[in-house]
């Protein structure tokens, strides 16, 4: 899982916003060019796990929130936003991610590792008889939303996205890795070196 991390973060540099920061399983395989994560967690107990691995990085972590929905950030105030295996839990997915593009400048890139609805109908099908009790004994973990779908609902631009299957069974290892691009509110791009 660890080469799945670091893959997703690569390229991401200057101040980031992580929702479902977790217990930092991230802060390794951070680049250099990071320089601050904004975290977003509800979870206490995990935010405390997170303490030693924070310790140890050359990142700086401020926890700013405890649902993405609602992010106490300025408009325009993150280089780049991250999620790894979040986007599946957040009870209203739609606003966390305008809240994502809101505090994303212009031109700054999202970028996520997810699991979630297999292309394969009979997978789907599987997937979507377990939901329901996926949902109550994994703290909310919808087995069924689409990662790219829901980011491309969004406004985002998606850039680079590829999905296959993990090792495992295959209703819970259909992972998506992309990223996208926070575009301008015209519709006109900014290059990543401007703000």
């Amino acid at each position: 899982m660890a080469r799945w991390r670091q893959r997703v973060t690569a390229g991401l540099s200057g101040t980031v916003v992580e929702i479902g920061f977790g217990s930092g399983l991230n802060m390794p395989v951070y680049p250099p060019e990071v320089q601050l994560v904004y975290a977003v967690e509800p979870a206490l107990t995990a935010r405390r796990l997170a303490e030693e691995r924070i310790a140890e990085s050359h990142v700086r972590v401020e926890h700013v929130a405890l649902r993405g929905e609602s992010i106490p950030l300025e408009d325009n105030s993150c280089d780049g936003a991250l999620s790894t295996f979040t986007l599946c839990t957040i009870p209203d997915v739609d606003s966390a991610l305008a809240e994502l593009r809101r505090v994303l400048r212009p031109g700054g890139r999202f970028h996520f590792l997810e699991h979630g609805l297999s292309p394969d109908p009979s997978v789907a099908g599987w997937q979507r008889r377990i939901d329901p009790l996926q949902k109550r004994l994994a703290d909310g973990c919808h087995l069924t939303r689409d990662a790219a779908q829901l980011v491309r609902s969004a406004g985002f631009e998606i850039e680079h996205i590829e999905s296959r299957y993990a090792s495992g069974p295959k209703p819970w290892t259909w992972f998506t890795e992309g990223s996208a691009l926070n575009p301008e509110r015209d519709g006109s791009r900014t290059s990543p070196g401007e703000r």
